[in-house]
């Protein structure tokens, strides 16, 4: 079986910078949304509808509690009539926003030849989020530090994300996307403790319903931008020019990459607020983007296969087209079989799936009778004979009891006369199905006007009516006899490619506040504070270091100049004179202390919790810390963009070198321990 071969992974996109307005997004990979293009003009209609649906809400809300609260019958009924005006409003603007997503013409490809549209979704809209206050106060509050150092960190913050809700429909906007995704790991670490809220709620309205959804979890947050993320890739996929083999495999690339991305959240992120997010549909739309790259493959085959046809590429194509249809019949059920999902998809996408059910089908008996006509009938001795016996017999199914009396009983022909009589009845087959994705065409509100599917499915039934006109005979009563059904079957394993966090790597904007896997929102220390520490003479300071990133005070001499400094064993060293040493490393904190000289000061912080500061046995200290949300979204695993700042491990030292000078335990050996250790 052969394997789909994925295009080349996608650039990253620009790096973050702060600025403002339309040059802040471009710079970032968001669109300017003032720029009047038609994707433009369609996502800020359903901006506005999402705001009126959402006020409408609320006044309903507010409705609802009136009426159970008055005890007056004037005024309940007042509420009552408003109510049901509400209840109407809310309903029209439903449709209007069900008919805005149903407007899939918009995202399809430009050529002037017509194709059958796709199935692109829209992105989720969100508010603007000013994170300036509630930052800087946790910052002060939790790390002990100035808030205002970190203003332009958190104004950068602030500017990806309003890029990030009009991203560009191309790879810079799946870049930019995976970044601020990358962000929200360190973002979640560092502001967001499990045991209390920041007072900070991101609102996200439902991509297709309109209807606004709020939570305090950072997990939210990171499973709509995911959608987001592939929502984009499935406009990407729809717009590609799908007359070329290149465009064809951009289409595949990008609906694979889509249904990777819905797969990833459905498998990572739980306890969803809003209907686009559920399991039930989540795993439709998986289905629905296969289905999509499925067809796109299909279109490719076709492609590369002109006319006339050789048998087995005829076969081959009979197949495949069947296998189409047949996950597209897959996806109609999972549209109509779970009420999660039949309740709240647009009925174009279930009408535009029968449709191409119906198609595919049709193109399928199509194929078939073109090999049934390519087949010659060689002597049912020859070797040629049993191979075009063997492959017709696995082309068409064994008919089951219910249908063997309606359908020709001849899967193989023997002759010209039984393979004359098996085409026909494939190109009859052809043209009813035709007839029927025209009928279901026309039975559909939103598909009836669709300009592009009308144009394919007429052209579509013209071919298969002249060649049943060209082969149609009327001396055969077995004409009215369906043909065998083509069995589904495929060459081509499609495999859904996840997101690729770590080919869009990210800085974390507030590094300066200390490595991630110690200096988050979930460790606790005391403030800093100062110690002075003044030697005279050979005599030493009496601690000792060991670890990177931070250091920590490995051990402390009783009635040493840092005893009675009150330095402590576990103290974090965050800072030697005015120099930061969060970051640095063993050796460029013992540098430091010595060019010190005998005047050393010292800001240190003591951990609340010093589990956290034990060392593994077998194992480094200082990995990334993988615990997750506990309310609300829920993500099962932690963000990729652990790995974009790892931490140096910590080295402890297996012995203690130190010493009062003149002890017994000065000798030549210990010094050669300077580089490792600081000596008093």
């Amino acid at each position: 079986m052969l394997k789909w071969v994925h295009a080349p992974r996608m650039p990253p996109g620009l790096e973050p910078a702060a600025a403002a307005g339309g040059d802040v997004r471009k710079r970032m990979g968001g669109s300017d949304p003032r720029v009047a293009t038609c994707r433009g003009k369609l996502q800020s209609k359903r901006s506005k509808l999402n705001q009126e649906i959402n006020k409408e809400l609320r006044l309903r809300a507010g409705a609802e509690n009136l009426f159970k609260a008055t005890t007056n019958r004037k005024l309940r009924e007042t509420v009552a009539l408003e109510l049901s005006f509400v209840n109407s409003n809310l309903q029209l603007l439903k449709e209007q926003l069900a008919e805005l997503n149903g407007s899939v013409e918009l995202y399809q490809s430009d050529s002037t030849q017509p194709c059958m549209p796709m199935v692109p979704l829209g992105l989720k809209e969100t508010k603007e989020i000013d994170f300036r206050d509630p930052f800087k106060d946790f910052i002060l509050e939790h790390y002990s530090e100035d808030g205002s150092r970190y203003e332009d960190a958190i104004a950068e913050l602030m500017d990806v994300r309003q890029a990030v809700r009009t991203p560009r429909r191309d790879a810079a906007g799946v870049a930019l996307l995976c970044q601020y995704y990358n962000q929200l790991y360190f973002v979640e670490r560092r502001f967001f403790p499990p045991d209390r809220s920041l007072g900070i709620y991101f609102e996200w309205y439902d991509s297709l319903t309109g209807v606004p959804s709020c939570q305090r979890t950072v997990a939210f947050e990171k499973a709509c931008v995911l959608f987001n993320m592939g929502a984009v890739y499935t406009q990407i996929g729809a717009k590609q020019e799908r007359a070329s083999p290149r465009g064809l495999d951009a289409a595949v690339d990008s609906f694979l990459r889509a249904a990777g991305v819905f797969q990833y959240i459905h498998e990572n992120f739980t306890n969803a607020p809003s209907m686009d997010l559920g399991p039930a549909m989540l795993g439709m739309l998986v289905q629905l983007m296969l289905a999509q790259a499925r067809e796109c493959l299909l279109e490719k085959l076709e492609l590369q296969a002109p006319e006339p046809r050789s048998l087995d590429a005829s076969l081959d194509l009979a197949q495949e087209a069947a296998q189409v249809s047949e996950v597209y019949a897959q996806v109609a059920d999972a549209m109509a079989s779970a009420a999660a999902v039949r309740d709240y998809a647009p009925h174009s996408w279930a009408a535009l799936a029968a449709v191409k059910r119906e198609h595919f089908l049709a193109r399928a008996h199509g194929h078939a009778a073109a090999a049934v006509a390519a087949a010659p009938a060689p002597a049912p001795a020859s070797r040629r004979g049993d191979r075009l016996r063997d492959a017709l017999l696995l082309l068409h199914a064994e008919p089951d009891a219910r249908a063997a009396a309606t359908q020709l009983d001849v899967r193989a022909p023997r002759d010209a006369q039984e393979r004359s009589l098996l085409g026909r009845a494939h190109l009859r087959e052809a043209l009813l199905r035709h007839e029927e994705t025209q009928r279901l065409q026309r039975m559909s509100r939103e598909l009836k006007g669709k300009a592009a599917l009308a144009a394919v499915l007429r052209a579509a039934h013209q071919r298969a009516l002249e060649a049943y006109t060209a082969a149609e005979r009327e001396d055969d009563f077995r004409e009215v006899l369906d043909p065998p059904r083509v069995q589904p079957s495929t060459k081509f394993q499609l495999s859904l490619t996840p997101p690729d966090f770590g080919a869009h790597r990210v800085e974390d904007l507030f590094r300066a506040l200390g490595p991630v896997a110690i200096f988050s929102a979930k460790h606790h220390w005391t403030a800093p504070r100062s110690v002075q520490l003044q030697r005279a003479g050979a005599d030493g300071f009496g601690f000792s270091v060991r670890g990177d990133a931070p250091v920590i005070v490995a051990g402390v001499d009783q009635d040493s100049l840092a005893d009675y400094g009150g330095m402590k064993e576990g103290d974090f060293i965050v800072a030697i004179g005015d120099r930061d040493v969060k970051w640095a490393s063993h050796e460029e904190v013992v540098n430091l202390i010595k060019e010190a000289g005998d005047s050393l000061s010292l800001k240190l912080v003591t951990p609340m919790d010093r589990n956290y500061l034990k060392q593994p046995k077998g194992g480094p200290k200082g990995s990334v810390s993988n615990s997750s949300s506990s309310s609300g979204v829920s993500s099962g695993q932690p963000s990729p963009a652990g790995t974009v700042a790892g931490l140096p491990p910590h080295k402890k030292l297996t012995w203690n070198p130190f010493k009062r000078a003149g002890g017994p335990r000065d000798s030549t050996k210990d010094h050669s321990l300077d580089t490792n250790v600081i000596l008093r």
